[in-house]
This record gives structure tokens, sequence and C-alpha cells, in this order.
């Protein structure tokens, strides 16, 4: 699986530009393996990203802005997405991937699974008296 991050590289616009630098910068920090799509240079990749982002995700001029992230061919997010999922710890699930074990994500995903085998078991034992 390869995460798509579609960015335009001559963009004049520079909260694009940061917007796109902290998620490949995150993305490497995280070492999750990524392709970068330019859609200014290439007007196969904008067409794509345009007919592949979700209607209710579009602005309401319904041309969406870079960055724009997907897993393959499905659809995570745009960068204030992104933005919340990191503030949340909670970019694999964005992503679509796996939590590598002893992540923060990890960890909380364990404490849950084990929260609901405990719930289900004081569950089974009331049922059983």
């Amino acid at each position: 699986m390869v995460i798509k991050v579609f960015l335009a590289t001559s963009s004049g616009s520079t909260a694009i530009k940061k917007k796109q630098q902290d998620v490949v910068g995150f993305l490497e920090a995280l070492k999750v393996e990524y392709a970068e799509l330019d859609i200014a240079c290439n007007e196969q990749n904008r067409m794509w990203m345009r007919q592949n982002v979700p209607e209710e995700k579009k602005p309401s001029n319904g041309i969406p802005l870079p960055p724009q992230i997907f897993n393959e061919e499905s659809y995570c997010g745009d960068y204030d997405t992104f933005f919340d999922a990191k503030e949340d710890n909670t970019v694999y699930a964005f992503l679509g991937l796996p939590p590598p074990p002893g992540s923060k994500e990890a960890q909380e995903e364990d404490e849950e699974q084990e929260e609901e085998e405990d719930a289900g078991l004081q569950e089974g034992e009331e049922e059983a008296e």
C-alpha cells in the first residue's frame, strides 16, 4: 500500500506550501512509504485528484486544493483532516495503515481491546451467575 500525496510543486501560496511540507515531513518522520504526485505540472494527476475527492469533501467552489491524501485509490482526507488525526495520534488510522508496534496509536488500540475484553468477561460472568 502506497500513500499518495497530491501536491503542487509550483504553488504561489505559502500557506499551501507549508501544509504540503507539514504532511510530507510528518510522513517521512513516521517512515511511511508515500509518493508525491504533482498536480501543477501533470494534468493527469490533477484530473485524477479532482475526480476522486468525494463530493462532500470538496470546497464550495468544487476544486479541492493540495495537499490531498489517498491510500492507493482510497481517499484519506485533506490537510485539515490530516492535522486533526495528527493532533489525536490517529494518523495511521487516518491513512488506513496498521500502527507499528510500540507506537502511541498501537498502545491505545491495545488498551481499547483490553477494556472491551474485560467488559465482555464481566458480562459473561454475570450471565453465568
